[in-house]
């Protein structure tokens, strides 16, 4: 539409500018015409001139034979008694006399008109004036004449409304071709321009496999195709950046680490499972819960977003047990649009560094013991060397060697701790039977607790099978569980070995004794290193804390389990659960 009537604007401007042009040249021409023709009869011509101020024998009217004479040119003056006429009046009063016009009217006082009866030739043309004229003064046998052409201008009126009419018609075929051509050019043109724009639609609606097809090689075609290729591009790019988004989604989502983003008004815009479990509360985006009830007490909302030199603020925290570190940083410090919390538990860091420095006191405590019993017992028996009883002598060697035994024992089991963490321990798997295994275990340690007088029993289900394991690891898991049984029971006490299937694919052994046991709060630490519930009795039993951690450490290489089993009475129950096929073929 637009189109069509910009061509519709085009075409009637130009017919104005062209009408206007044709009116002015039409009515220019018959005034340059008008005033050329007069000049040749009147200026240029100067007999005849002189024949209109000459009297002529017997003359008794000059007036009428002055007309006589223009009756005479009234070719050459274009008059023709109706559209232009000539007029003799009185050179002194304007009084008319005669002219070629049949019915005279008053004649009207005109530039002119005025200058002739002054004297002087009255040729000034008027463009806008609807008639043209020309006075002429005349001196005639003594007597002043004006002779005065009129011409009214109804040719040129008359032609200027044939160019009208014809300028109008040529409008209105003319504007008939440039609508049907607008049209068309517009179809043309908005066609494809339509499909682009539908194209930018659909895009816009997130469709970008919609594809618009290229009918030229034109600018048009060139643009449509430019689309296409943009559309293709766009849909690669958001494609791309939604595989980053749901990346970051995902990371951000199940990140251990908690995050929460606040906003300039510190208001929560973001925040991921791990921060509300941490902190131990819900935090709903925009509501109630901010900055200043979360950590307000760390940092102002406002020093946070224009940091020092770091750029960003730490903190700590104890919130549920649990130990906080947390990093407050703005994540736009230019806008200051708001600040970023990054909340990272550090309970477990805490507690490795603890049972790091009680390993290392525990240790060193262990080794020390030893230590100070054999230096003390040798510098003894060098200050006393030959003096001393020789039954006292073959003890005190005795107990050097007792102590080096146990250091010998402490530090094995170091070692195959450190073993078992590297990863460096490898099961030697055979097939041996589970019951020939238990048995030989307790008949080893019989003696030990007829020593302490206790009584141990074995009880085995019938037909236990066989199974694939590290027997030497399983002998050392079952001597370390019976072995603590005998020395934390007290004198007399009674130890119960029992052993059986359970399922198709498992087998299960279970040491119970009517010892102290392990009170509630101890249970849950009871497999960890050189962890002992009453340390200076065990100590006195000889036990380094490291049995059941060791036992625990095989048992799980076995992909099995050890644990304690709850109970009524006092005394302590553990079970060993063991695949019978081996590592790597756990079945339910």
């Amino acid at each position: 539409m637009k189109l069509m009537l910009i061509m519709t604007l085009l075409i009637v401007s130009l017919m104005t500018v062209v009408g206007a042009f044709l009116v002015n040249s039409v009515s220019g021409f018959y005034l340059n015409q008008f005033y050329t023709q007069m000049q040749d009869v009147f200026q240029n011509d100067p007999e005849f001139f002189h024949d209109l101020e000459s009297i002529v024998p017997g003359e008794e009217n000059g007036a009428e034979q002055i007309g006589q004479m223009l009756d005479t040119n009234k070719g050459r003056l274009g008059v023709d008694g109706g559209n232009r006429n000539y007029y003799v009046l009185d050179g002194a009063t304007g009084a008319y006399l005669t002219s070629s016009e049949k019915e005279v009217t008053n004649l009207e006082m005109t530039h002119n008109l005025a200058a002739a009866l002054a004297g002087e030739v009255g040729d000034d043309s008027d463009v806008s004036a609807a008639y043209m004229d020309v006075a002429i003064p005349v001196e005639r046998g003594g007597v002043n004449y004006v002779i005065y052409v009129k011409d009214t201008k109804q040719t040129v009126q008359s032609l200027n409304s044939e160019l009208v009419t014809l300028i109008l018609e040529a409008l209105a075929f003319g504007l008939a071709i440039s609508v049907l051509l607008s049209f068309l050019l517009s179809k043309t043109l908005i066609t494809p321009i339509e499909r682009l724009t539908e194209g930018a639609e659909e895009v816009a609606a997130g469709d970008f496999s919609h594809k618009i097809e290229v009918d030229s090689k034109d600018e048009i075609g060139v643009l449509t195709a430019t689309f296409n290729g943009m559309a293709g591009q766009l849909q690669n790019t958001i494609q791309e950046v939604e595989n980053e988004r749901n990346k970051l989604d995902t990371l951000f989502l199940h990140m251990t680490d908690g995050v929460v983003a606040f906003n300039r008004l510190g208001e929560i815009i973001q925040s991921n499972p791990a921060a509300e479990e941490m902190l131990g509360c819900p935090l709903p985006l925009g509501g109630a819960v901010g900055y200043g009830a979360l950590f307000g007490d760390i940092a102002p909302l406002e020093a946070v977003l224009e940091p020092g030199q770091k750029g960003y603020v730490e903190g700590a925290r104890e919130r549920g047990g649990r130990s906080l570190e947390l990093l407050l940083a703005p994540f736009d410090k230019e806008a200051q649009a708001g600040v970023l919390v990054v909340i990272h538990d550090v309970t477990e860091q805490h507690k490795t560094e603890e049972m790091r420095r009680e390993f290392v006191a525990n240790v060193s405590h262990e080794l020390r013991t030893p230590l100070t019993n054999i230096r003390s017992y040798a510098e003894t028996l060098v200050d006393n060397a030959g003096a001393l009883p020789q039954d006292t002598e073959k003890n005190f060697l005795e107990v050097i060697l007792s102590e080096s035994d146990r250091m010998a024992h402490i530090v094995q089991d170091l070692l195959t701790l450190s073993r078992f963490d590297s990863g460096r321990s490898e099961l030697n798997l055979t097939t041996f039977s589970f019951a020939e295994a238990i048995q030989s275990m307790v008949n080893a340690n019989r003696m030990e607790a007829q020593r302490h007088g206790h009584e141990l029993e074995l009880t085995l289900e019938p037909g236990l099978p066989s199974i694939t394991a590290d027997r030497e690891r399983i002998t050392q898991v079952m001597m370390n569980v019976v072995s603590n049984a005998i020395k934390y029971t007290p004198d007399g006490g009674r130890i119960e070995v029992s052993a059986g299937r359970m399922g198709r694919h498992k087998v299960w052994l279970e040491v119970a004794d009517n010892g102290m046991g392990i009170p509630a709060e101890d249970r849950g630490r009871i497999f960890e290193r050189f962890y002992r519930v009453d340390k200076a009795r065990s100590r006195e039993s000889g036990g380094t804390g490291l049995g059941l951690s060791i036992a625990k450490e095989i048992v799980d290489q076995h992909q099995g389990e050890i644990k304690l089993v709850d109970r009524e009475g006092p005394g302590l129950t553990i079970r060993v659960e063991l695949l019978l096929e081996g590592p790597g073929h756990g079945k339910a």
